[in-house]
């Protein structure tokens, strides 16, 4: 209720009016009852005397008119009385206090009265809510006419009001009295209990304003041992909230730099409180983790696994240790690994209300287990082609001294001649592939100046039946006579991870360019170098994947890829203190694709040397 007081003060001063106004109404409601009827009673014997007064006084003036009129008018002086007549017995009106006669003829009503008057006893009667008294005058035994009064109701309704008015004047004073009195009194229970007020409400406001604690005791009753209670309650709580302080600083320390993933959960399997290590996983901001559950936030399968597992905690009240989920990532094409375990939190009576979730990215760890092992089945491999290359040299030294002897000392004809010459081309170049093969397996771990032109042939020559198979055509431009100082083999493996890539991002038909030229460094035009384009008309690469080109285990070519040849390659022309750019368009309607990278290697034989010492220096 709007209209109704906030305040106990006024409320006790407004009820106890309240209170005060009804009992006195009621009590005045009694009264006037009571006094209604005494007047009642009081005015029945009134104008019985009256009456009989009247009918005393006239029986024996009956023949003197003036005399009779005379008692007439002085009865009338009563203010009580309203009037006063003389009727015969046929209830004709012979004498009346005031006008004629004829104007205060009696009505059926009070003629009807005259009947039921047993003797010379007076009778009241009323009549339309007017009281009246008649007695019978009797002379000389016989019965001479009636005397007659009638009552004036103006004269109690005064009464009334009189009486009301004293009683309005007394409930005014008492009920004034009364409400001074509680004002008054009510400053004993008021000031305490706002006092009261004013120091829970800091308390649960300001909590760090402690310039009002303790409350001041101003009283010496039962509001002062409740203030005191009070300020004991304080300091209670004061000491439990610097505990609770310290307890919820050392929670959030160790969940803001925890290098895991944490997140708590209610029964609902609701999130409840988390970090910012576990709100990168989900890729969602920390702030609307709250009251969300994993359905909102991870894919599906990865969710169901997850709440399976916390909804196991609340029903067994056991941890569950080392749960593997794999999903995507929001990385493009990298799946997440997640280490999870979880665990009960208990509350003071022991049951569990709360799981608390360590989540483990091992997604760097899982790939890195998987780039080692194709690594080991690729160094296994390289040493297994390294070894078939080497046994294939013996007897390709044979069939090539044999086919010189074939042809050298017999004689044979042209079209043989043809063939043997034919067989002859066919062995150099199997020849040459398995020396290619060996020269990858057998780098040189130390610089030196190497023909450039030579180095890419020797790469090419790898991808030759590829590029065939592919309908790749490879346009080479470069001087035969171009060198570098450098790790060959260093450099062999990154122009071989290049044209690699190429040739997979490259469908039939398309382009391969090799382009090798002297140049000069971006950045500093003083240092020239040697610059390496390799460009293709393949599909291209995306704009988000451009982003991640050069980091570990990232690939686009999903489970067949390793996404460790670009970053080697980087960290090779980081060794030689290169660059690298990449430019490329990704394939939509009416634009062509391709990419092109271009890598600078410095021609500087004494930065190059002293990366040798270096390395030396740290073995």
């Amino acid at each position: 209720m709007r209209w109704w007081p906030r305040t106990i003060r006024w409320q006790i001063i407004i009820g106890l009016t309240a209170v005060e106004v009804l009992s006195i109404a009621f009590f005045a409601v009694i009264l006037i009852d009571r006094q209604q009827q005494e007047m009642r009673a009081r005015a029945i014997e009134r104008l019985a005397f009256q009456a009989t007064s009247v009918a005393f006084e006239t029986h024996e003036s009956l023949q003197f008119p003036d005399r009779v009129v005379s008692v007439l008018k002085i009865m009338n002086r009563d203010p009580s009385v309203a009037g006063v007549k003389v009727t015969d017995p046929s209830g004709n009106v012979l004498y009346v206090s005031e006008g004629t006669p004829s104007d205060h003829a009696l009505r059926p009503q009070e003629k009807a009265q005259t009947a039921q008057i047993k003797g010379d006893a007076p009778r009241v009667f009323s009549v339309n809510g007017r009281w009246e008294g008649v007695r019978p005058l009797y002379s000389d035994g016989s019965l001479r006419g009636y005397a007659w009064v009638e009552d004036d109701p103006s004269w109690e309704r005064e009464q009334m009001k009189t009486l009301l008015r004293s009683m309005s004047s007394f409930g005014l004073v008492w009920i004034g009295a009364s409400a001074l009195l509680v004002l008054l009194m009510s400053r004993s229970i008021t000031q305490p209990l706002g006092l009261l007020q004013r120091g829970t409400r800091a308390l649960t406001t300001s909590s760090q304003d402690k310039s009002i604690f303790p409350l001041p005791v101003s009283v010496q009753n039962e509001f002062g041992d409740l203030i005191e209670t009070f300020n004991t309650m304080v300091a209670s709580i004061d000491e439990q909230r610097a505990g609770l302080n310290d307890t919820l600083s050392l929670l959030d320390s160790m969940l803001a730099n925890a290098p895991i993933g944490l997140v708590f959960f209610d029964r609902r399997c609701r999130i409840v409180r988390t970090n910012e290590v576990f709100a990168n996983m989900t890729g969602v901001a920390l702030n609307q983790h709250l009251g969300r559950t994993l359905a909102e936030l991870l894919p599906q399968q990865v969710a169901t696994r997850l709440e399976g597992a916390v909804s196991s905690v609340i029903a067994t009240e056991k941890p569950v240790h080392e749960l593997e989920l794999t999903g995507p990532s929001s990385k493009p094409k990298w799946p997440s690994t997640w280490l999870v375990t979880a665990y009960p939190v208990r509350t003071a009576s022991n049951q569990v209300r709360w799981v608390g979730v360590i989540v483990i990215d091992a997604s760097e760890r899982k790939r890195a287990e998987e780039a080692l092992r194709r690594n080991e089945k690729l160094a296994a491999t390289g040493r297994l082609a390294a070894s078939i290359a080497h046994e294939i040299n013996n007897p390709l030294e044979a069939i090539t001294n044999l086919l010189f002897l074939l042809r050298k000392f017999c004689q044979l004809d042209g079209p043989a001649e043809n063939y043997v010459a034919m067989a002859q081309e066919e062995v150099r170049r199997m020849s040459e592939i398995t020396q290619q093969t060996l020269r990858f397996y057998r780098q040189s771990t130390l610089p030196a100046r190497a023909n450039m032109a030579e180095l890419i042939d020797s790469v090419l020559t790898l991808f030759n039946v590829r590029l065939s198979t592919l309908g790749i055509r490879l346009e080479r431009k470069y001087d035969p006579k171009l060198d570098l100082y450098c790790f060959v083999g260093e450099v062999r493996q990154v122009i071989a991870n290049m044209v690699s890539n190429a040739i997979d991002a490259t469908s039939g038909g398309g382009r391969l360019v090799i382009c090798v030229r002297r140049s000069r460094d971006w950045k500093d035009s003083g240092r020239a170098g040697v610059r390496f384009t390799v460009a293709d008309t393949g599909s291209g690469i995306d704009e988000e994947a451009q982003q991640h080109l050069f980091e570990a285990f990232f690939t686009t070519k999903g489970v067949t890829g390793t996404g460790l040849g670009l970053w080697v390659s980087s960290e090779i022309i980081r060794k030689h203190h290169g660059t690298v750019r990449v430019r490329s368009r990704a394939a939509s309607s009416g634009r062509s694709s391709g990419t092109v990278f271009q890598m600078f290697f410095p021609d500087d034989k004494l930065r190059t040397e002293a990366v040798v010492q270096s390395v030396e220096a740290r073995a």
